[in-house]
């Protein structure tokens, strides 16, 4: 059983399209070196990296783990299938917990708008946070049972065709000061990093992430979007992440994403993933994760419990 290492620090940042900071944030860590990069979150546009590549000095190698992942499927039908099939089933189990998540999350509405003493009220409140904290953990449950069994039956690692893959990500790795991990779509990127066990090749680097990269190297990824073109959202939690910043939920894009001024909003998130930190990450924000931990806040606003949303500061004493 491989074990995940640990970085040498953390830095999760805000979206770099239009304000990169990646830069920044890699010379306040003392980097020095090559960054090997994944941009495998951009699917077919994964090579198309040299803003990033320029950004960060022409030292970048990117890992091209979406391509990889093509090499191997294509020499592998067997885990092809089975990847798929796996992919499948967590989609089946996807939609019947939003199903779920949904009355959940109304039920919640609903009773916050019910008129009875304080008393009741708050013990109501609390058992129906409850209710959706279960739900959520229960589907986490089911996408680790599903990962689980493909990789007892499968053994993905242990297979030719990833092996050779992985000695040349683990050659690559040695020889980078850091890792910068890019945004695009969450799930193939969560799946890509966990096809190659990249999280146990890790030996010491620095780690940066923003956007999809920072959900997917937290504990549990959350998909959200208060105001979603086809509808009212609800927040709803895809799978577990890498886990290599504990203790967080990134929520990258708060400015189109987030309705910080609904308080209703703000309290039931921040009180669902409690104790997680529900850290929103705003174009130029930055904070670092090191030595267990939060550092160095940089336009990072957090969801509080009370509804209220507030920068965090250097001097909060639960970054601790």
């Amino acid at each position: 059983m491989t074990v995940p290492r640990v970085p040498r620090a953390v830095v999760l940042l805000g979206a770099q399209r239009f304000d990169p900071t990646v830069k920044a944030a890699a010379a306040e860590l003392g980097v020095e070196g090559p960054i090997s990069t994944v941009t495998a979150g951009w699917q077919e546009r994964e090579g198309e990296d040299q803003e990033l590549h320029e950004h960060l000095g022409k030292r970048t190698v990117n890992l091209r783990l979406h391509q990889r992942a093509e090499d191997v499927f294509k020499r592998d039908r067997e885990l092809h299938a089975a990847h798929r099939a796996k992919q499948e089933q967590l989609r089946h189990k996807q939609d019947f917990y939003r199903i779920r998540l949904e009355h959940e999350l109304d039920a919640t509405h609903v009773i916050r708008q019910r008129k009875a003493p304080a008393s009741i009220l708050e013990e109501e409140e609390r058992a129906s946070i409850e209710a959706v904290r279960s739900l959520d953990e229960y589907h986490l449950g089911q996408c680790a049972k599903i990962e689980a069994e493909f990789t007892a039956r499968y053994a993905p690692l242990e297979r030719d065709s990833v092996v050779r893959h992985r000695r040349e990500l683990a050659k690559i790795l040695g020889a980078s000061a850091a890792l910068a991990i890019a945004g695009g779509h969450v799930a193939t990127l969560l799946n890509r990093m966990r096809l190659f066990g990249l999280s146990e090749l890790l030996d010491g680097q620095a780690v940066l992430a923003w956007s999809a990269g920072a959900m997917a190297i937290s504990d549990r990824v959350v998909l959200f979007h208060d105001s979603p073109p086809q509808g009212p959202g609800a927040a709803e939690v895809l799978d577990r992440g890498l886990g290599l910043c504990p203790g967080v939920v990134a929520l990258p894009q708060p400015e189109i994403r987030l309705k910080l001024e609904d308080e209703q909003r703000v309290s039931v998130m921040a009180r669902r993933f409690a104790p997680a930190r529900c850290f929103a990450m705003a174009s130029g924000a930055r904070i670092t994760w090191s030595e267990g931990q939060f550092r160095s806040p940089s336009r990072v606003t957090r969801l509080g419990e009370d509804g209220r949303s507030s920068p965090v500061q250097p001097t909060d004493e639960d970054l601790g």
